[in-house]
């Protein structure tokens, strides 16, 4: 199965930039899907952005201009450059994979492995 690790996350002003980190390991094939999750107290998780096999790649509106996804194939890992941070970005960060192929890569429910998080907390 496939597990995640993220790290890069910490405490910024507004304003302020991070470097989210994704390391892929334990699997045969590439998942069908992979994204970046946040979840704030009190709140559900929400989708940030994410981007599938083929290198499609879609972003939730709130994020538009500020975050980025990539993918490094080399070093097996997903990255989210985050600029531009408000305190509403405020969230534990969380990557995850479909490894299930097809279907849809827009919701929470629709992956099927979660890393631990890493926390991104950001100050006015």
């Amino acid at each position: 199965q496939v597990q995640l690790v993220e790290s890069g996350g910490g405490s910024v002003q507004a304003g302020g930039s991070l470097r989210l980190s994704c390391a892929v390991s334990r699997y045969t094939y590439m998942p069908y899907c992979m994204g970046w999750f946040r979840q704030a107290a009190g709140k559900e998780r929400e989708r940030v952005a994410g981007i599938d096999t083929y290198g499609r790649i879609d972003y939730a509106d709130s994020v538009k201009g500020r975050f980025t996804i990539s993918h490094d194939n080399a070093k097996n890992t997903l990255y989210l450059q985050m600029i531009g941070l408000k305190p509403e970005d405020t969230a534990m960060y969380y990557c995850g994979a479909r490894t299930l192929i097809g279907g849809a890569c827009y919701t929470a429910h629709d992956y099927t492995k979660w890393g631990q998080g890493t926390q991104v907390t950001v100050s006015s």
